[in-house]
């Protein structure tokens, strides 16, 4: 097992069971003499070590809950038998104990027990655990919607868009199409999505977003039809070459591009198709309007179709149980349900609960591109190589024709997502309490439910889309995997507090960036910084709880500082700018 992977052979806690006691020969060897003991109060000796035998006790058993978990949903643990799969198992190096339970050696068994110790005590919470810094958040306000221009005739053509990837990927694509077409005064088609072999998700646009709304609200900045007008429906577009693949176009390509390589051949045939289209469209530098085009887009013309408005509403109101008025967010999200959910709770004294959303980004997609190593050795190597060769066959010939970073040295440099056990190591050094309220956005997290001990184990009060709503209510969702992203993206956006574990994440991002735009300063995110708590990790068989807490409190503080966007980064992450946002100070 390579360097990385040895961090997942940690030995046992330091605490054992108390030993027996020690053998006659150890006894005074002469009958009458008075034993050592006797002289300093017996009573208070044998005490101590009653009490000493009580904690060794007491750890023994939160190491085992660690380690025998509980169910997280009455779904079963499916293993990977197929490449195909998304969800798998890893079958670490385990001891059977009992009818159909396990027990794995953990990386961070030693440091999930001092989390568990550390919860017990139920100390208070920080005070800015669930607080934004409110002053300079609260100073930017939305105004996306304002628009300084008049409606584009979109005579020069048609522009038509395939977008792959999952609904995240999908969402920025549509965006970025809109832009695309005021800059070459087309007319946009509403846009299609790819069926991808790892979402395996056949919605269309209309069957995620409320297609009426976004042509409308559109209308005075492009004209958005929902389909070619027949006598270009009969073209082989190929043939004429108006299909533009990414291979054609440069990732985050200036709009200069667009107008010196794609107008004449819109000008020529009259339509473009771009086929996947996937961050082709650069952050900077772009006009002022187009960029606040981008952000009016996001922010206000995708509304999500009704049916999962509705389920999401259900959603948030059994996280957020007794609520008597509407979270910030639940307008902007969930329309007219949002106001729905309250009218049987209208005037109950119970206080509402509040709850942290995670994204736990660590399903078999994202853990085989990652390259990294999860404590699985070889057989982990196999089923990841085996995934990538079907899903990421570019991927696979790269690592092979090309010396690429150690696991364990993307490991340091933050380029993998945390794992479960790492979550749940972060949240509960943050101070978030044993009986914290969590929802888990995400897949079939890799590993299977047993990947999850560590976390239902420490926070009990954990729930998914999954246990929350009923196999009836699920029922119009199955099947199709940006749908329930959209339900999970509804309850991580409207969450009190949101953590993510992977800043990549195109969810994460997404859901920071709407949080940020319409949250006025108090809707916090955790955003991990990977690198610094790589190295925080990395010190896990020897480090105190209390230097631990310290050191991720720090590391964690200093994302939360309220900075204008960075020059070429996403607005949909950092909305805060001027194209997007207006700065009240």
């Amino acid at each position: 097992m390579s360097s990385s992977a040895d961090l997942y052979n940690i030995p046992s806690p330091p605490c054992q069971s108390p030993r027996p006691g020690q053998k006659k020969g150890r006894r005074t060897r002469e009958r009458g003499k008075v034993f050592w003991y006797q002289k300093k109060g017996a009573k208070g000796i044998v005490g101590l070590i009653c009490l000493v035998g009580l904690f060794f006790v007491f750890n023994g058993f939160m190491v085992f809950r660690l380690q025998a978990g509980d169910e997280i949903s009455g779904e079963k643990d499916v293993p990977f038998r197929n490449s195909s799969s998304i969800s798998v198992s890893i079958k670490g190096e385990s001891k059977t104990i009992g009818k159909g339970k396990r027990l794995r050696k953990g990386t961070y068994d030693r440091m999930l027990a001092l989390a568990a110790h550390a919860l017990a005590e139920n100390k208070r919470e920080p005070k800015d655990l669930w607080q934004e810094l409110f002053v300079p958040a609260s100073a930017w306000r939305p105004c996306a919607d304002r628009r300084n221009w008049n409606p584009s005739e979109g005579n020069n053509g048609y522009i038509l868009v395939t977008a792959n990837g999952g609904i995240n990927q999908q969402r920025v694509a549509v965006c970025n199409a809109v832009v695309i077409a005021r800059l070459l005064n087309s007319t946009l088609v509403i846009p299609r999505f790819m069926y991808s072999s790892v979402w395996r998700d056949v919605s269309q646009f209309s069957d995620i977003y409320q297609e009426e709304h976004f042509i409308n609200y559109l209308t005075p900045d492009i004209p958005i039809v929902k389909e070619l007008p027949k006598e270009l429906q009969s073209l082989d577009l190929e043939a004429i070459g108006s299909v533009v693949t990414d291979a054609d176009i440069g990732k985050e390509s200036k709009p200069s591009f667009y107008l010196k390589n794609i107008l004449p051949v819109l000008l020529k045939n009259r339509v473009v198709h771009f086929v996947g289209f996937g961050n082709r469209l650069a952050f900077d530098p772009i006009p002022f309007q187009l960029q606040t085009l981008r952000c009016r887009c996001n922010f206000h013309a995708l509304q999500f179709a009704p049916k999962i408005q509705e389920t999401g509403s259900l959603l948030i109101q059994r996280l957020r149980k007794n609520a008597a008025r509407p979270g910030p967010l639940d307008h902007y999200l969930i329309g007219p349900y949002a106001e729905n959910n309250l009218q049987e709770k209208v005037g109950h004294a119970v206080k509402a609960s509040r709850y942290l959303a995670l994204h736990l980004r660590f399903e078999i997609d994202m853990v085989a591109h990652s390259l990294c190593e999860y404590g699985g050795g070889e057989e982990e190597r196999k089923e990841l190589e085996a995934y990538r060769e079907i899903h990421f066959p570019a991927l696979t010939l790269l690592k092979k024709t090309t010396k690429l970073p150690s696991p364990a040295m993307l490991r340091e440099e933050g380029l993998c997502p945390l794992t479960p056990e790492e979550a749940v190591l972060m949240l509960a050094a943050l101070g978030f309490g044993r009986k914290t309220h969590i929802f888990i956005a995400g897949a079939n997290i890799y590993g299977g439910r047993s990947r999850l001990t560590a976390l239902t184990n420490l926070y009990p009060n954990l729930v998914t889309k999954e246990k929350l709503l009923s196999a009836t209510e699920l029922k119009p969702f199955m099947n199709f995997s940006s749908q329930l992203a959209a339900l999970d993206y509804i309850a991580c956006t409207a969450s009190d507090a949101f953590a993510m574990t992977d800043s990549g994440s195109q969810l994460s991002s997404l859901v920071s960036g709407f949080r940020i735009y319409y949250g006025g300063g108090k809707m916090p995110t955790i955003r991990p910084n990977k690198r610094r708590l790589a190295d925080i990790f990395r010190k896990n068989n020897t480090i105190e709880w209390k230097i631990f807490e310290q050191r991720v409190r720090k590391a964690v503080r200093q994302t939360k500082h309220v900075l204008q966007r960075p020059k070429a980064r996403s607005v949909y992450r950092y909305p805060r700018c001027k194209e997007c946002m207006c700065l009240t100070e």
